[in-house]
């Protein structure tokens, strides 16, 4: 068991990225070359373990001993707008552990089941469809992400949840601010203000007016007030379409920067599904990891946890782990990577994944076929990334065809 040694070693988080925007930042796996355990602190200050081995990371988001919850002692916050957004008086489900997680979680698992989201596949192609024609009108080059990655995602959730898409600019800039590292708690308040209130008066509307929609079916349970729909409706809201925007982008942009492995799959498209979730390995967009906190003594990969402190599981390392995926700093789109943990891992593994999944298939896919000569209308070197961000991905992707 190695305690004194893993202790000395700090590095700040966030860490700086290096100069593949692909990769995650060099000092990750610098310390993933020391133990898949090491000792860092936060912005303020505070120690926490990073977790950046694949094995450990299952390991501790399988093990109910260490908390989602934001409220228990030593939970680590990665911002002061951070500490705010995940403090709020009516958590989400997310951020509860067992049995109340559980019991708000299977509201939704009917809504999210791979059978559901395969049976919405000809609408998620449909919605593909119109905001690629928009696109291709509009004309040659166009960004990517404002005329094509980001609408989709959204007009998929305000459907699903009942949102009225024609409000998507208002939620769209609340959840940037919620998602921003640099927002300050008093931005953070102010948005959560609105966007709840917002879908509050949305609840209250669905009592009056059912229809079938996943926020009306909430409402029609009566096992929640409009206050507890709405926190459900705000982290579903945030995680339905930032997530799966950012990789629809990105991964747009990982197949132009590997255009033979492109070609292959415009040539085969039955690699594509395997080919999605070796995007979801090579890029995780959720990058600044999944926190916890340890409820007692835990040991984890040969390292004694205390309880009360902090835990962050690096995702996008645990992602690049070659003990998993060998040689995992190249794309490879006939890899086998099923074993990835982009949607997290455990009870609270992302409920919303066979619906990215489709999404991503398709948005790709539909971007392949009808696309063959796109291509960036900038110099790759001018791109910029949201290193800020909760979710990473690229700003804009200009693009030509």
């Amino acid at each position: 068991m190695e305690t004194a040694q893993l202790a000395e070693q700090t590095i700040t988080l966030p860490a700086a990225r290096g100069g593949c925007p692909f990769a995650p930042p060099p000092a990750y796996e610098e310390a993933h070359l020391e133990g898949p355990l090491t000792r860092v602190q936060l912005w303020d200050g505070t120690p926490l373990w990073l977790v950046t081995g694949h094995a450990e990371t299952r390991a501790v988001l399988l093990d109910n001993r260490f908390s989602a919850d934001a409220r228990v002692p030593g939970f680590p916050f990665l911002s002061p707008g951070r500490k705010q957004l995940l403090t709020k008086a009516q958590p989400s489900f997310l951020r509860l552990d067992d049995p109340e997680h559980s019991r708000l979680r299977r509201m939704l698992t009917g809504d999210f089941i791979v059978k559901r989201a395969e049976a919405q596949r000809p609408q998620l192609q449909r919605i593909v469809d119109e905001a690629l024609d928009r696109m291709i009108a509009s004309g040659s080059p166009a960004d990517l992400v404002q005329e094509f990655a980001l609408p989709v995602p959204s007009r998929v959730i305000c459907l699903l949840l009942g949102v009225p898409y024609e409000d998507h600019e208002f939620f769209e800039r609340h959840t940037t601010t919620l998602v921003d590292l640099q927002t300050p708690p008093e931005g953070i308040r102010s948005a959560q203000r609105e966007l709840t209130a917002y879908l509050t008066e949305l609840a209250q509307h669905k009592r009056r007016h059912p229809d079938d929609s996943l926020l009306s079916r909430l409402v029609a349970r009566g096992e929640l007030n409009e206050a507890e729909c709405a926190a459900m409706g705000m982290v579903l809201l945030v995680a339905g379409h930032e997530t799966t925007a950012n990789m629809i982008s990105f991964g747009t942009l990982a197949l132009l920067r590997h255009p033979a492995q492109a070609a292959r799959l415009r040539a085969e498209p039955a690699l594509l599904k395997g080919a999605v979730e070796e995007l979801l390995r090579y890029l995780s967009v959720v990058h600044f990891g999944l926190p916890r906190a340890a409820l007692e003594d835990v040991e984890v990969g040969g390292t004694q946890i205390r309880a009360g402190e902090g835990v962050l599981c690096m995702l996008s390392a645990a992602n690049r782990d070659e003990a998993v995926f060998a040689d995992a700093g190249r794309l490879d789109l006939t890899r086998d990577a099923r074993r990835h943990v982009a949607f997290g891992f455990g009870v609270h593994q992302c409920i919303g994944q066979p619906l990215a999944r489709a999404e991503m298939q398709i948005a790709l896919g539909t971007l392949l076929r009808r696309l063959p000569d796109l291509r960036l209308a900038v110099p790759y070197e001018e791109l910029t990334y949201r290193t800020d961000k909760a979710v990473y991905g690229v700003r804009a992707l200009p693009v030509a065809w």
